[in-house]
């Protein structure tokens, strides 16, 4: 007998709605719709957290990546239901976390269970078929959503509130399910590095940089541990900003991605001050393919074990 380990978070589909708003019950909603979905198939429900996922805190996403890793080794798949807010985070994170043979796939709901047309049965049934899939081993963190398999790095939430509100932009998703079938087309050519939950707690800020971004602005941002700059094209920022930005790159790890959402990084194109070659002179590190949002959850992790600027470093090469 096949057994499936289901670890429950909270989120919208562990939500119904009533009067003042949706709220999460005692006992999901889905609770005893798996089992008959799923005949033959046993199943171990391991409530991790309940709450929404916007209040998750890394210290959290560490506790789900601890109960995935367990589970994994009890099981022939794991299923992980979480909120859809901040799940793009959790799956990247994961992603990083975990390096189990064992399926680890995670899912959601745009709609609440008492609500027309919730999507959160449908969503469970198809992540548990492909957790318990042969052709899922071994590839990863998946998520899935609307019958499509995406890859656990690449899966971004596209739209606040729609049933098919998660893509693999730019590229696609690994697979989906298919009548009850489930079916991969693609496979991710390398893995992402290794790396551990420390538990520690820095305080890693996002800022994004257009038209006229202030070197005052800059100059507020001392008291975080961490900075991550979301700039245009392949990493490039206002002149008046890069003299702030070397002296805070000297004092700690600064992070530049590309807002445009698709691409890289860009290293050695551009040598006018603020250009990426500039930047990269003066001590800031790349992201590479990175969005913004990743390349936070990453110099988290990286500082929860105490990582240095050099080690650092390494990691966002190795991408």
């Amino acid at each position: 007998m096949a057994k499936l380990s289901l670890l429950t978070t909270g989120g919208t589909i562990a939500m119904t709605a009533g009067r003042g708003g949706a709220r999460l019950g005692e006992t999901p909603p889905f609770a005893g719709m798996l089992a008959a979905a799923l005949p033959g198939v046993e199943i171990a429900v391991t409530p991790v957290l309940a709450r929404p996922s916007a209040g998750f805190s890394f210290a959290d996403i560490g506790r789900i990546a601890d109960a995935a890793r367990a589970a994994a080794r009890d099981s022939n798949g794991v299923v992980i239901t979480h909120g859809t807010d901040v799940l793009e985070e959790t799956a990247f994170a994961l992603s990083l976390l975990t390096r189990e043979e064992t399926p680890i796939v995670v899912t959601g709901a745009m709609r609440l269970a008492n609500q027309p047309s919730a999507d959160g049965d449908a969503n469970l049934i198809a992540a548990a078929r492909t957790a318990l899939s042969a052709g899922a081993r071994g590839r990863g963190v998946l998520v899935v959503f609307d019958d499509e398999i995406h890859w656990g790095p690449l899966a971004k939430k596209r739209h606040a509130f729609r049933t098919h509100a998660f893509s693999s932009e730019p590229f696609g998703p690994l697979g989906w399910v298919r009548e009850g079938d489930v079916r991969f087309l693609l496979t991710p050519a390398r893995a992402l590095p290794r790396l551990a939950w420390g538990g520690g707690a820095a305080v890693v800020a996002i800022l994004e940089a257009g038209p006229a971004l202030e070197p005052a602005l800059l100059e507020k941002l001392d008291g975080v541990d961490a900075l991550v700059l979301a700039l245009p094209g392949g990493g490039h920022v206002n002149d008046a900003c890069v003299p702030v930005l070397e002296r805070l790159a000297a004092r700690m790890p600064l992070v530049f991605a590309s807002r445009t959402g698709a691409g890289e990084t860009l290293g050695n194109s551009y040598g006018y001050a603020g250009g990426e070659i500039d930047l990269l002179k003066r001590g800031l590190i790349g992201a590479g393919w990175l969005d913004a949002r990743r390349a936070r959850v990453a110099l988290a992790l990286l500082l929860s074990t105490g990582a240095s600027r050099a080690e650092i470093a390494a990691f966002f090469q190795a991408l």
